[in-house]
């Protein structure tokens, strides 16, 4: 039946660090319990090619409530990281935080989910937190990350990082009067003259 539970739904390793068991809460609505935790980012999160992600293996502190309610487990918490990539402007290391909060119902075996089909579900009173904060950390990734709102960037000519050196500068002619340079600099090359021979004396 469209919306209900799958007919083999996954098992999540309850060794992992995500997984939760709500034996003792999940059928008791109206109770909850909180977690405090530091996890390991289980894979990197984010292109890992790309200007922004979260490394495998780096630090992911999780605030979370889990709520019994009716249907199931409501999962509503936070998870925030450090960044590792670089800046879009100048090219230097990132020294970034992403937070990204999130929301997610797990719902009992057997409950109707109105024709939802993303709609995840508990598993022996198992919820897998990993990929609604996987979810989560990506869309919060910046696109276009900078190191500092003011970063001004690389010179166009030699690449000089403009942040460390603000007053850095090119003299550059104006190509007006690059044609009349070219002609005066052609004419001083050309400025010498062949020796002129002494007039010959008249014989007597």
């Amino acid at each position: 039946m469209p919306g209900t539970t799958p007919k083999h739904p996954a098992q999540p390793d309850p060794r992992s660090p995500y997984v939760v068991d709500t034996q003792d809460f999940a059928r008791r609505p109206g109770s909850m319990r909180k977690l405090h935790e530091t996890v390991p980012a289980p894979e990197s999160i984010g292109d890992k090619d790309g200007v922004a992600n979260v490394p495998a293996g780096s630090d992911v502190d999780l605030d979370v409530r889990l709520e019994a309610v009716v249907e199931g487990v409501l999962a509503t918490g936070s998870a925030s990281a450090a960044v590792a990539g670089e800046c879009v402007r100048c090219l230097d290391p990132l020294d970034l935080e992403v937070e990204a909060e999130f929301q997610e119902l797990y719902f009992f075996p057997g409950e109707d989910t109105g024709g939802d089909e993303d709609a995840v579900f508990l598993v022996n009173d198992l919820l897998d937190l990993e990929p609604v904060v996987h979810d989560a950390v990506v869309l919060a990734l910046p696109s276009a990350p900078l190191c500092r709102d003011d970063c001004q960037g690389l010179c166009p000519e030699c690449g000089v990082n403009l942040n460390d050196d603000p007053d850095h500068s090119h003299e550059t002619a104006d190509p007006r009067w690059a044609a009349l340079a070219d002609l005066k600099d052609q004419v001083a090359s050309n400025s010498g003259t062949a020796p002129v021979a002494p007039p010959a004396r008249d014989q007597e």
